[in-house]
């Protein structure tokens, strides 16, 4: 194999609660992830002298910075290897879009060049390689609707209803970093176990921050929820609401002015990136 190409799906935190501040200053969390059958797009190529080559239209994002970069030469280094790789981002996703754009990038990135190289590390190994890039990334890696505690490493897969959503996207980028060391963030929420989750549903302990903070995406919830209950994915910005099938979600999608982008995806508790990888050989 000397060519590859493969999905960088997003996700959804279907809830957001945040526990405590550790003395770390990374956050324990419980938030609730499922796929969607929308991404970004990798190409890679086997290089033979070592270099990492990127080529990606993402302004302000130096080369050696791109998530795409370090998890490539993360992996080398864990396996030692020689090789290296030509690698095409075709970006679909929104920046600071709280889908997990650069964190599925990353895990992509991981999961094709251990297949291209042939290395074999195992999920297991890539997902703690993936932690060191990012807290969404083991969840990417291992490609499985999950349960996420802990700073969102300790996973437990669950199997939930695949709706269709449409994902709203206004015309902003929400800082990560910004939302969880704002003061008015809340970080008391009472631990609860999975199984509440999935029969009480949650909150997005992030929202109201994001809300007071960005204009653009409380006028996207309000608008809205004029037809379906709409919520804010992880630090934001999209926000996002649920339907039984694709006809609902895109005739309510055809009403949202032209200001407002979004796009409509069929939820999937498996990643359509292990969707692919199972078809290769």
């Amino acid at each position: 194999m000397t060519s590859l190409s493969l999905p960088a799906p997003a996700k959804l935190n279907l809830m957001l609660h945040i526990l405590g501040r550790r003395p770390d200053g990374y956050h324990e969390l419980q938030t609730l992830f499922q796929f969607l059958d929308h991404g970004d797009t990798l190409d890679f190529g086997l290089r033979d002298d070592g270099e990492i080559r990127l080529e990606a239209d993402l302004p302000g994002v130096p080369h050696d910075s791109n998530l795409i970069v370090r998890a490539a030469r993360l992996l080398q280094a864990e396996a030692g290897h020689r090789a290296g790789a030509n690698i095409r981002l075709h970006k679909r996703l929104p920046m600071g879009g709280g889908i997990g754009g650069g964190s599925s990038d990353a895990a992509t990135t991981l999961l094709g060049l251990d297949r291209l190289w042939n290395l074999g590390l195992g999920e297991d190994r890539l997902a703690r390689l993936g932690l060191s890039l990012g807290a969404d990334v083991p969840v990417f890696v291992r490609g499985r609707a999950a349960f996420a505690e802990g700073v969102g490493e300790h996973l437990t897969p669950v199997e939930i209803e695949e709706p269709w959503y449409l994902i709203v996207v206004p015309p902003v980028s929400v800082s990560t970093a910004e939302i969880f060391s704002s003061a008015e963030l809340t970080r008391d929420s009472p631990a609860i176990t999975v199984r509440t989750v999935l029969e009480q549903g949650g909150r997005n302990d992030c929202q109201p921050v994001v809300e007071k903070r960005y204009p653009e995406i409380r006028n996207a919830l309000m608008l809205l929820n004029k037809f379906v209950s709409a919520r804010l994915t992880g630090t934001g910005g999209c926000v996002f609401g649920a339907f039984p099938n694709k006809t609902e979600a895109d005739t309510v999608a055809a009403q949202l002015p032209e200001s407002l982008p979004g796009f409509v995806a069929r939820g999937s508790n498996i990643s359509m990136l292990h969707r692919q990888l199972g078809t290769l050989t």
